[in-house]
C-alpha cells in the first residue's frame, strides 16, 4: 500500500458512510482489542492478543497472566473510553487536567519502583498517578546514547505551552488534523511529563485529536515498534537534542516522523475500509493484518469453531466434510499462528481472527 495516501484513504472511507450499526460494532470491537493490546504491548505488557480479547470483550482471564498486566490492560480500556467520550465534545478545549486525569486512569494509583544501582546499592522511587514527574527522565536509544527529556522543573510550564499551542492551532486550522496529531505527539514525547505511561498517553492523545476531526482512530502496531521509534529518533536528529527545541518544534522540523505518521494513518484507514467493505468469506483479520486463506477449508473450520466451540475432530469432520488428517494439519497452522486456541479446562475452541 505504498502508493496509498491519506486523501485517497479518506475518500474511500467517506464513500462507506453512513456505516450500519453492525459494521460500527464490528469496527469498535476490533479497534478495542487492537489498540489496547498494541499500545500496552509496546511498553512490555505480556498478555497475548487472545488474552486481551477475552479480557476486554468478555471480562475473563484465560491462561497464566500477570495480575499487574491484567489490571493495566483493563485500565487502558477505561482510558480509551474516557478519551473517546471527551473527544466528541468538540466545543470544549483541551486541558492539562484532562491529560492528568487520563494518566491517573491508566496508572490507577501511586506505586514504588525498586532499582539496583551499580555496586549492588538498592534504591527506590514513587511513580505518581496523575502528577507530573518529580525526577528527571531519559532514555537510552538503540544507538547507546542517553536522550534527555524536559526537566521536572520546566515540565508544568512546557505542558501549559503545549496545551495552549494545541488549542490555538486547532482553532486556526492551518495544520491538517494529521499534522496536528503528529506534532502534538512529538512535542509531548519530548516533554515526557510523567514518570511512566507517556507513550500510552501520547497514543491516546493522537486518537483524541483524530476523533475530534472525524477521522477514524488508528493503532501503532507493536510488531512495527522499531519503525515507530526510528521515526521519532530521526525527527530528534533533525530537531536537535535540547528539550526546549523539541517541545517547540514546528511541523517542518519533524519531517521523518510526519512521513511515518502519514503512512500509518493512510494504512490504518484503508484497512478499516477493507474490513468493512470486503465480502470475501475466505478473508479474515488478526491484529490489523488481512489474512486471505488459500483454501475455503480454513473458513469452514473457523466457522464451525465459532458456532460450536466444543467440537471434537470427529465432530468437525461431520460438520465440514473434511478428513480428520486434513483438519489436524489446518488446525496446527491456525494454532501456530495464534489465530485459534483451545481452552485447557473446558476444551472449547477460541477463535481470535475475525471477519
Amino acid at each position: 500500500m505504498k502508493y496509498l495516501n491519506i486523501k485517497k484513504a479518506l475518500a474511500a472511507w467517506h464513500n462507506l458512510q453512513p456505516l450500519s450499526e453492525k459494521d460500527r460494532d464490528r469496527l469498535s470491537r476490533r479497534f478495542t482489542v487492537d489498540f489496547n493490546y498494541n499500545s500496552n504491548h509496546i511498553e512490555g505488557n505480556t498478555l497475548t492478543y487472545g488474552q486481551t480479547e477475552i479480557l476486554l470483550l468478555f471480562g475473563k482471564v484465560i491462561g497464566e497472566a500477570d495480575v499487574r498486566d491484567v489490571q493495566e490492560m483493563t485500565a487502558s480500556n477505561v482510558g480509551l473510553k474516557m478519551m473517546t467520550e471527551e473527544a466528541v465534545v468538540k466545543e470544549v478545549p483541551l486541558t492539562q487536567n484532562f491529560i492528568r486525569t487520563l494518566h491517573k486512569t491508566l496508572l490507577r494509583e501511586d506505586y514504588t519502583v525498586y532499582r539496583e544501582l551499580p555496586g549492588g546499592v538498592q534504591t527506590s522511587y514513587t511513580i505518581h498517578a496523575g502528577q507530573y514527574k518529580t525526577r528527571p527522565n531519559s532514555v537510552i536509544t538503540r544507538y547507546g546514547d542517553r536522550f534527555e527529556y524536559a526537566s521536572p522543573e520546566e515540565t508544568p510550564s512546557l505542558m501549559t505551552d503545549l496545551v495552549d499551542w494545541y488549542n490555538k492551532a486547532e482553532q486556526e486550522g492551518k495544520l491538517s488534523p494529521v499534522e496536528l496529531a503528529a506534532l502534538f505527539h512529538y512535542r509531548y514525547i519530548r516533554i515526557h511529563p510523567f514518570e511512566d505511561g507517556n507513550g500510552r498517553i501520547a497514543r491516546l492523545m493522537v486518537n483524541f485529536i483524530l476523533t475530534r476531526h472525524n477521522y477514524p482512530m488508528i493503532v501503532v502496531r507493536s510488531r512495527k515498534k522499531s519503525e515507530y521509534l526510528e521515526a521519532l529518533h530521526q525527527a530528534d536528529i533533525e530537531v536537535g537534542p535540547m528539550p526546549g527545541d523539541g517541545v517547540h518544534a514546528d511541523i517542518m522540523d519533524i519531517k521523518p516522523f510526519l512521513k511515518y505518521f502519514n503512512e500509518l494513518v493512510a494504512t490504518e484507514i484503508y484497512n478499516d475500509v477493507l474490513f468493512v467493505s470486503e465480502k470475501d468469506e475466505n478473508v479474515w483479520w488478526y491484529d490489523g493484518e488481512r489474512i486471505a486463506f488459500r483454501t475455503p477449508n480454513y473458513t469452514k473450520i473457523l466457522n464451525a469453531m465459532r458456532t460450536q466451540p466444543t467440537l471434537t475432530l470427529a465432530d468437525m469432520k461431520e460438520v465440514t466434510g473434511i478428513s480428520i488428517a486434513a483438519i489436524q494439519k489446518l488446525l496446527d497452522q491456525l494454532i501456530q499462528k495464534k489465530y485459534v486456541e483451545r481452552g485447557e479446562k473446558d476444551g472449547s475452541w477460541r477463535v481470535f481472527v475475525t471477519q
